[in-house]
């Protein structure tokens, strides 16, 4: 998200500066569109501050995970004309508390809208880096942000996907139609798990960052495809030639990372004038295309 948020805005006549760890892990395109790289660590606040300076239009936060984080934060926050933290969809529970990173899959009966209950927050000392401590972690840091009486938004995505990223779900599928498999088994093919292209993501922060204010905003593609179709898609992409193969749910077989039934409802986003840079589907392709453009040639 932070790679297509930067090259929207880059292209868009923005100056932008973006922090990582890494400078070998800045994309070229990012640099070639005038993209300039900061070696430094979140964690850095003075650094963070020294960077916004006098101020800036927009700062997005990709990687709070706690208040602790977001607090640590605020004095550079305060300088800042539209601010964006980005959360999860992972905060959600249901009607009976079961959540995406529980031991019981959770039971959404329809589309999850920002009002929807959410986990409680965390307190200070959990580990944000825990199956069990992450979700409750990011309600903190929400409440954090929004209670600071900034003008953040905060951005809740669903399943994400596009170039640059570091664990691409597409990527078991791709490596098995590239190996030849000419069949691909899968359980709950009709499930829709919802997607969010990091694009799409883009899109609704350049929205925000014209459009300043305290509030939580769904981020998630315009369609809604099932596992099936989303499997279909890159092997249209990779022009395979195999068969997709229903399996009966509860064995080991089928097994796919699309396999939890959740909608976000993104009529808010909508609402505000976001237009999406594309469908889920249609955009899942820069992610399948850029997996094949780090595969060795055979």
């Amino acid at each position: 998200m932070g790679g297509a948020t930067a090259m929207l805005l880059a292209r868009a006549g923005w100056d932008v500066d973006v922090t990582g760890r890494d400078s070998s892990r800045m994309p070229g395109e990012l640099s070639e569109s005038g993209v300039r790289f900061h070696q430094l660590e979140r964690s850095d606040t003075s650094g963070v501050e020294g960077l916004v300076g006098a101020g800036a239009d927009l700062l997005v936060d990709l990687v709070a995970y706690n208040a602790p984080d977001v607090r640590a934060l605020l004095p550079a926050m305060a300088s800042v004309e539209s601010l964006v933290l980005v959360s999860s969809r992972a905060v959600y529970v249901d009607d009976s508390g079961r959540h995406v990173n529980g031991d019981d899959p959770p039971q959404f009966t329809g589309p999850l809208g920002e009002d929807r209950p959410t986990l409680a927050p965390a307190a200070d000392d959990v580990d944000p880096f825990t199956r069990e401590g992450y979700a409750p972690c990011k309600v903190a840091a929400e409440l954090a942000a929004l209670g600071s009486g900034l003008p953040v938004t905060v951005i809740r995505p669903s399943k994400v996907h596009g170039r640059w990223a570091r664990n691409a779900r597409t990527a078991g599928i791709v490596a098995r139609m590239l190996r030849g498999d000419r069949t691909i088994e899968l359980a709950g093919a009709d499930t829709i798990d919802h997607l969010t292209a990091a694009r799409n993501a883009a899109a609704l922060i350049e929205t925000v960052a014209a459009r300043p204010g305290r509030r939580i905003l769904n981020a998630a593609d315009p369609d809604t495809p099932t596992a099936e179709e989303i499997v279909g898609a890159i092997a249209g992409e990779l022009a395979w030639g195999g068969t997709i193969e229903r399996v009966p749910t509860g064995t080991d077989r089928g097994r796919h990372p699309w396999q939890t039934r959740m909608t976000l409802d993104s009529t808010a986003a909508r609402e505000l004038g976001v237009q999406p840079a594309g469908s889920g589907l249609g955009l899942l392709a820069e992610e399948v295309q850029w997996l094949l453009s780090r595969t060795p040639a055979q």
